[in-house]
């Protein structure tokens, strides 16, 4: 059975040395949770995944939900005692105001419990993370009125949230939706239509869901600026906010699906049910983005997690296996076998998946603090800086980190070889649930023609130059720092190559928008390969200079540190080279061919 153990140490060496979280005291919540307080938070967090969600994973996977004749749906066995205990605690409300009942603290460790959770059981945490980002939706654009009746029961966890966006004939092109709402007379309306695909949209472990829903008001008009967006809770909240009458919703069947078996994923029926708007109307689309954008950091999330417990335990069955002879030699000459870790090639994989991890824990970490200083700075120039350079790698984070997520689930699975593909050894469930991360709050080729389309022109390119110099500054700064050389030279041939791509975007995608689409898949991985290396070496300046200072007896864990990210510099960050290329060649090739001929 598979096992996990939460990253703190790593989380704790990124905050404390790599990105220096104790420059951030001056932002509302930091100054509440200086680091001590943070590892505190960071082994109860960890305790709470290994012991209690961990465990629930297979069980998860294997009973999945059930759908009720009275279209009630009921969670595996386990996930509703966990789900108390996670809300009793505090958890869901971590990061949430304290005038809605939360504990304030910085957006960073809910994101960094967000790993975890994921990690231990993925399908668990979409019911707690879906909250999340009703919560944001709700505190941004709701009134008055609805942040007072909600957000004290989302905060808490007493109730929880949903986002229905999706119809079955439409997903990526929302402006396709048919869901109408009519106005009621009394300021609510009614709504009417079906969503698909809706994650924790029917379940047993709360007594009411808050369903936030993208509809069309009679007589707006037709694509996604007539869209607007409303509140529609499952049961109406009576005249003291509590539970009252049952709301024309109702969960039409449970998609039977690949991975995540533990979530309900619901076809959603609104039968005329009430809902009132939130914001403005025909402008649902920008307080739903609210919830999207935050969601795609969480998928980003998963998508490290997935890998990151995947090789936890190849890496436990690679030590422990024993099949041939090191190919210099036995190693343990007196066993019948050798550890398959021997193997250079088994080697070569588990360094992959875990040098890529380290790295994009790094980027996400880094990128959490970037939302932190957007939503608290009290300086205006600091909050639209880090507002660019998080729209900027919104898509870049969900695009990459799920693609390299799947396929390190896939090579930690090759590690098992036969027994990989018996699911009692969990790889299978791991990879199986790691797929949907590439599809879902937007499909990676999605977010890679957000990325070269909109967020890289966006101002003018505004968010992209300030990357450029930033990665340029360090190089620039330890370009004749020897013990970083092995670091320094990889970022700025890996830079020179985006810089390169970026150019060939500049001239070629105006006058042909083909060669954009092209590209984009391409650029997206090579500005995460770029990022990436410029994680690493940040690391590698971090772990140099704790060697320097004593390493304070955790010399193994800076070494450690310093030859995985010269194994990532090696074997990975020479890829940009590939993907320039790719991007270089054009679209001509690729669009030549009639539809007949597919």
């Amino acid at each position: 059975m598979p096992t996990y153990s939460a990253p703190s140490d790593h989380v704790l060496f990124l905050l404390r040395d790599v990105l220096g979280y104790e420059r951030y005291a001056n932002l509302p919540g930091f100054a509440d949770a200086p680091l001590d307080l943070v590892e505190a938070v960071l082994s109860e967090a960890g305790r709470f995944c290994e012991e209690v969600l961990q465990p629930l994973n297979r069980t998860g996977d294997v009973q999945g939900c059930t759908r009720h004749d009275d279209g009630s749906v009921t969670t595996p066995d386990g996930f509703k005692d966990a789900y108390r205990t996670y809300a009793e605690a505090g958890w869901v409300g971590l990061a949430a105001d304290p005038a809605h009942g939360g504990q304030g603290l910085p957006y960073t460790l809910a994101a960094i419990l967000n790993e975890f959770v994921s990690s231990a059981n993925m399908a668990w945490g979409m019911y707690t993370g879906l909250a999340q980002g009703a919560i944001s939706a709700i505190t941004l654009h709701g009134s008055d009125e609805q942040k007072a009746l909600y957000l004290p029961k989302l905060v808490s966890g007493e109730w929880t949230g949903t986002m229905n966006l999706t119809e079955p004939h439409c997903g990526t092109d929302l402006g396709l939706i048919k869901t109408k709402a009519v106005p009621a007379g009394d300021g609510s309306y009614a709504i009417t239509g079906q969503k698909i695909f809706i994650s924790a949209g029917e379940h047993d472990l709360t007594p009411n869901i808050v369903h936030l829903v993208l509809a069309r008001i009679e007589g707006a008009p037709d694509g996604t600026k007539g869209l607007s967006l409303f509140v529609a809770p499952k049961f109406l909240p009576d005249e003291s906010g509590e539970v009252g009458e049952r709301n024309a919703i109702s969960c039409g069947s449970l998609e039977t699906k690949m991975g995540i078996h533990g979530n309900a994923t619901c076809v959603m029926n609104y039968d005329g049910a009430t809902g009132w708007l939130v914001g403005e109307p025909e402008k649902g689309l920008r307080a739903m983005f609210t919830m999207m954008n935050e969601a795609r950091l969480g998928v980003a999330a998963q998508g490290l997690a997935l890998a990151e417990v995947a090789y936890q335990n190849a890496a436990v069955y690679a030590r422990e296996r024993r099949q041939g002879r090191a190919l210099s030699g036995a190693a343990e000459p007196d066993a019948a076998a050798d550890p398959i870790l021997v193997h250079p090639d088994v080697r070569r994989t588990l360094m992959s998946i875990r040098a890529f991890n380290e790295a994009a824990r790094a980027l996400f970490v880094w990128a959490a603090l970037k939302a932190d200083i957007a939503h608290k700075s009290q300086d205006a120039d600091d909050r639209l800086a880090a507002d660019d350079a998080l729209g900027l790698f919104t898509p870049v984070l969900k695009g990459v980190l799920s693609d390299k997520g799947f396929e390190n689930t896939v090579q930690a699975q090759q590690v098992f070889g036969g027994h990989g593909y018996i699911a009692e050894h969990g790889m299978e469930q791991f990879v199986r649930d790691a797929r949907i991360a590439m599809i879902y709050e937007g499909a990676n080729g999605i977010q890679a023609l957000d990325l070269v389309g909109r967020k890289l022109p966006k101002d003018g390119g505004r968010a992209m130059n300030a990357f450029f110099n930033e990665v340029a500054g360090f190089v620039k700064a330890h370009e004749k720092d020897e013990a970083l050389a092995p670091f320094v030279a990889p970022l700025t041939a890996g830079l020179e190559h985006l810089r390169q791509a970026t150019m060939w975007l500049m001239n070629n995608a105006m006058a042909k928008p083909d060669n954009a689409g092209a590209a984009s898949t391409d650029y997206m991985h090579l500005f995460g390969l770029v990022a990436l290396g410029y994680m690493w070496a940040q690391m590698a300046k971090a772990a140099t200079e704790k060697l320097a200072d004593g390493a304070d007896g955790r010399e193994a864990f800076f070494e450690t540190r310093l030859t995985l990210g010269r194994f990532f510099m090696e074997r990975t960050m020479p890829e940009t080279a590939a993907h320039l290329a790719r991007i270089s060649s054009g679209a001509d090739t690729l669009m030549a061919l009639p539809a007949e001929a597919f």
